[in-house]
């Protein structure tokens, strides 16, 4: 059976642009330092140092800010590429996708609470001393976004599954 963009059905190209976004969001800002507590002296400072050290995309971040988007678009590629094949299907892809969707949420929630694990304890502490805040990008929160809607449309596709595999195979 030949790959047609025609049969690929709305939950897959939903899966397949969720990752899509996902990545996307690995190039924006996921780590941020703010110094709006700080003293005068210490906002000077901090507005003087160069843009990549205040702001970090997911690349310059950790393991668990570039690695759940990347499952994303893998995963999303896998079910646009494979999801034709009905006994791909009937055999667990959407299951897969779902396990997946939820294996990237936990990287993500893993990384959200370990933020400030980027830096190492000195530096925490003399960011902490200075007033200088750890804070989540815009990235992380598309990222979340993207993983969400991967999760649902993998729901809906498992449902729809559910019911390919009730439903009679038609011969032609």
């Amino acid at each position: 059976m030949a790959f047609s963009v025609k049969r690929v059905t709305w939950r897959e190209w939903l899966g397949l642009g969720a990752g899509l976004l996902a990545l996307v969001a690995v190039f924006l800002p996921w780590t941020v330092l703010t110094a709006d507590t700080a003293t005068a002296d210490v906002r000077d400072a901090f507005n003087s140092l160069p843009h990549d050290d205040v702001v970090r995309s997911a690349w310059h971040s950790d393991f668990f800010s570039w690695f759940p988007p990347l499952v994303l678009v893998l995963v999303g590629l896998v079910v646009v590429i494979f999801g034709q094949v009905r006994k791909v299907r009937v055999s667990g892809l959407p299951h897969l996708w779902l396990v997946a969707g939820l294996a990237a949420l936990l990287l993500m929630v893993i990384g959200w609470t370990t933020l400030d694990w980027v830096f190492d304890s000195d530096q925490r502490a003399f960011l902490e001393t200075a007033g200088v805040m750890i804070n989540p990008g815009l990235g992380r929160y598309v990222a979340l976004l993207a993983v969400l809607v991967s999760i649902a449309a993998s729901i809906l596709d498992i449902r729809a599954a559910r019911a390919e595999s009730r439903s009679p195979r038609s011969r032609h």
